[in-house]
């Protein structure tokens, strides 16, 4: 569903190793911050994984508690992996981590046109990686992957409001 005349719908991917973390909030926060800007109509989003672990699964609990807690809801989202056709379906395939990165781009056939880049240098162009919270020692490590999601996401939609991807 790449942006074409006939569709004036920028699709994005956001891409993380589970599904479970990363990927399903940046999706959840960014779907919730292009609806309160009054854009939901110029996107098309959703997320997916690198790995199959999760398949079918609903993202990682504390994960949803922590959304929740900031007025995102996104319980309902399971787990799916990337795959080849979503290079032709998605304008922009989002991953959290350099590592993301490299497994997206070793899948990408080579005649699609989607542009694979790293959330933070995207958005913010801050070459940083959203630490994956499920491995964090820290007890706040759901909050701060929050919190680095949602100003990504804000920066990411002006960003893109009205520009090419």
């Amino acid at each position: 569903m790449p942006t074409t005349a006939a569709n004036s719908k920028t699709a994005i991917l956001f891409v993380c190793l589970g599904n479970i973390c990363r990927s399903p909030l940046a999706e959840g926060v960014f779907r919730h911050v292009v609806e309160q800007a009054g854009k939901a109509d110029k996107f098309h989003i959703e997320s997916a994984a690198t790995g199959s672990w999760h398949i079918g699964n609903p993202p990682d609990a504390r994960m949803i508690e922590t959304a929740i807690n900031h007025g995102t809801d996104i319980s309902a989202q399971r787990c799916r992996q990337i795959s080849p056709d979503d290079f032709y379906n998605f304008d922009l395939i989002i991953c959290m981590d350099h590592s993301n990165v490299r497994n997206v781009e070793a899948i990408k056939p080579n005649d699609a046109s989607a542009r694979i880049v790293m959330l933070m240098d995207h958005a913010l162009g801050q070459d940083e990686e959203v630490p994956d919270p499920y491995y964090m020692e820290a007890a706040d490590g759901f909050e701060q992957v929050y919190q680095m999601v949602f100003k990504a996401s804000n920066a990411l939609l002006a960003k893109l409001d009205g520009s090419a991807v």
